[in-house]
């Protein structure tokens, strides 16, 4: 079983609009709402990929009703943690007609010491029945940015980490099989600008020197960089013959190399399917709706690139 764990969910709306023009009144054409956020969106990925997943996410108010039936739809077994505060809300805004997105993105409300207690209890009851954990999202106002490395050091388990700046530099001692950082926040991370890609693999390996196995960075449309031990490469992302909508991508991609690990595959084989994942993502309308024949065959097409 492979568990996905984090403490930021989100609940989505999607609304599309034919041309979107700011300080108007806009009508959508459509709209449409979801499960969100990394923790979901990567177990709905691992589900639709044919894994065996279990989820553990704190949910509150309203939007956990409408996210426990999601879930309970697409038959994702999940350890919800039931919170005082409200789980978030986030809106994408899709402009057809200049092919842009605009993603309005709420902070996840703070949560009470028992309720994260709760979800630390239940995290260590599932690592005990799981082959591979995902820990993915940011952490609410309040929670030690040690958190995750406090709960990663009791178990000896393979983990992917889809987390940045301290989150992630904490628990780089516990040795994750796969960190994934966009470029972005591996900037964050290392606290500096990368505007090259010998930056970029520089400070990916300053990680893997701090104890990550594998560490794998996106760029958007740029290659992915993958870093690990005798193993310098990147492989090129392909051109997107449709934008639909491009939030999840990265989830999706987490999902797609989770897959491939648990399965004993490779990692350049699982950054393949990670790419696929994310390609198929940038497609659909819903985050992370996987198709896993779909996803091994785009996978094949992919070519790996050595580094100097």
């Amino acid at each position: 079983m492979i568990l996905t764990a984090g403490l930021s969910p989100a609940w989505q709306r999607i609304m599309v609009f034919d041309e979107f023009t700011p300080g108007e009144v806009n009508r959508a054409s459509e709209v449409v709402h979801c499960a969100s956020g990394k923790v979901l969106n990567v177990a709905i990925g691992l589900k639709t990929l044919g894994a065996d997943v279990h989820c553990l996410s704190p949910v509150g108010d309203d939007p956990a009703t409408a996210i426990r039936q999601e879930f309970a739809e697409l038959e994702i077994p999940a350890c919800w943690i039931e919170t005082t505060s409200k789980t978030r809300t986030c809106i994408t805004v899709l402009d057809q007609s200049h092919h842009k997105t605009t993603e309005l993105v709420e902070n996840a409300e703070p949560i009470t010491t028992q309720e994260l207690d709760s979800w630390v209890t239940h995290f260590h009851q599932l690592a005990r029945r799981s082959s591979l954990i995902v820990i993915s999202g940011s952490l609410p106002a309040g929670a030690p940015a040690t958190l995750f490395a406090d709960i990663l050091r009791q178990h000896k388990l393979p983990s992917v980490l889809d987390i940045r700046r301290e989150e992630l530099l904490s628990a780089l001692p516990h040795h994750p099989l796969v960190i994934k950082p966009n470029r972005e926040e591996l900037e964050q991370t290392v606290g500096r600008s990368l505007p090259h890609r010998d930056d970029l693999v520089a400070a990916a390996e300053e990680l893997r020197s701090a104890g990550a196995e594998w560490v794998v960075v996106t760029d958007g449309p740029n290659p992915v960089t993958i870093i690990g031990p005798e193993e310098r490469s990147v492989i090129p992302v392909p051109t997107a013959k449709t934008v639909v909508n491009p939030i999840g991508c990265g989830d999706s991609l987490t999902a797609g190399i989770t897959a491939a690990m648990n399965e004993g595959r490779s990692i350049l084989e699982a950054v393949k399917w990670g790419i696929a994942c994310s390609a198929q993502n940038l497609e659909s309308l819903l985050p992370a709706r996987l198709d896993r024949e779909q996803m091994i065959e785009r996978a094949s097409h992919l070519t790996v690139e050595r580094l100097a």
